[in-house]
């Protein structure tokens, strides 16, 4: 593989353990990094000790890693630039003015991650490889609608989406459903499915695992965004009360960001708990016994649920939770779509421990060889490849 000038735009920082995305984004730089390739990277940090974080961890290396922080805006000025250019506010004039600055100097391929990070990349779409993390109009699409202003923004946002994916010729996706729908918004543009990559190293797995005494279901992610609400919603009102009966001194564990307020209007629940916002979220995944994620509706991998495999959680989920990840139920995961299915795939995870055993070993050897770096990265490279070969 030839040698390219990368630039590289992420909207969080590529941390191991920091945003979901952040984990792709660590064995992507690292991966580029590691085969030769020239990378420049332009990091937008949500706070200081992201930034600071990121600092410490590249410091020293081999890398062009450029931090930014998010940019002070006005109220008004946001709820303006929403509607132009949804989440367009992320980027501030300084990394816009570094970018270009950059550009100017020659590259091979302008990589944009995310959606959004398309609005500064617009002028250079015939240079640029978009990837796709997941949706809106699929993501969003059984989320109620709470207010006028929030009818504008959905609208408005899915537009933004449609237009983007339409001005780029060279698409990326995590996973064929992804692909199959922009094919259909942007038939001009070239489509590709590269599943997310995860380095497993960060992720400790024992092959003698065991359920807990007071046996411990969770359900780890972030509340505010819909999927994880509404999996939240349907966990509390229609699993919860059926698994406790059958399994009376199980636990559930809800955790991630926002997770209280999003969760407010259950609580307080008996057997129930509740942490938001936790600096680390190792600790929670090595409580849980079993992850039973089921949300209305969500687009793309869902990182929680590889990290979950990885670390020996075994996941009980819908066909949407397993999206891009061929998981047979049984084997892999429990999966289902009714309310029973979903109950009795649980409970015999939580009691039957010969198959909690060998669920748990199936979902590893998955995730080693569906997501492994090297796979993910040499499918990037061959994207690499049709990039500046159709016009937008």
């Amino acid at each position: 593989m030839t040698a390219r000038n990368i630039v590289l735009v992420l909207p969080d920082p590529p941390l191991p353990f920091g945003n979901a995305a952040g984990r792709w984004f660590y064995a992507l730089l690292r991966g580029l990094t590691e085969r030769g390739h020239r990378v420049t990277t332009f990091a937008v940090c949500r706070s200081a000790f992201d930034r600071n974080a990121t600092d410490e961890m590249y410091r020293g290396g081999d890398y062009d890693l450029r931090l930014y922080t998010y940019p002070t805006r006005t109220a008004l000025t946001r709820k303006v630039e929403s509607l132009w250019r949804p989440y367009g506010y992320v980027f501030g004039p300084d990394l816009k003015r570094d970018l270009q600055a950059r550009l100017a100097e020659g590259y091979d391929v302008l990589h944009l991650e995310q959606l959004w990070t398309g609005w500064i990349g617009w002028a250079h779409a015939r240079q640029a490889l978009l990837n796709i993390h997941y949706l809106f109009e699929l993501d969003l699409a059984a989320a109620p609608l709470r207010s006028p202003k929030d009818a504008v923004l959905r609208v408005a946002t899915r537009l933004a989406e449609r237009r983007l994916l339409r001005h780029y010729p060279t698409i990326s996706t995590l996973t064929p459903r992804l692909t199959t729908r922009i094919a259909q918004i942007a038939p001009r543009a070239t489509v590709h499915t590269v599943p997310l990559g995860l380095d497993l190293h960060n992720y400790p797995f024992g092959a003698d695992g065991a359920v807990h005494e007071r046996p411990i279901v969770g359900l780890i992610g972030s509340f505010d965004w819909y999927p994880t609400r509404s999996a939240g919603d349907r966990l509390i009102t229609r699993l919860w009360p059926e698994i406790r009966r059958r399994v009376p001194d199980a636990r559930l564990l809800l955790v991630g960001r926002d997770a209280r307020s999003a969760m407010a209007r259950h609580l307080p629940m008996r057997s129930v708990e509740v942490y938001e916002n936790v600096p680390d979220i190792l600790p929670y995944f090595a409580a849980t016994d079993v992850m039973l994620y089921t949300p209305a509706s969500g687009s793309g991998m869902k990182v929680k649920v590889l990290e979950a495999f990885a670390l020996g959680v075994p996941v009980v989920t819908t066909g949407e939770g397993v999206e891009g990840i061929p998981a047979a139920d049984g084997v892999h995961a429990g999966v289902a779509e009714d309310d029973a299915g979903l109950i009795e795939r649980t409970v015999r995870l939580l009691t039957d421990p010969s198959h909690y055993r060998a669920v748990r070993r199936e979902a590893r050897r998955l995730v080693e060889a569906h997501c492994a770096p090297t796979r993910s990265i040499d499918l990037v490279e061959a994207c690499y490849d049709t990039v500046g070969g159709r016009a937008p």
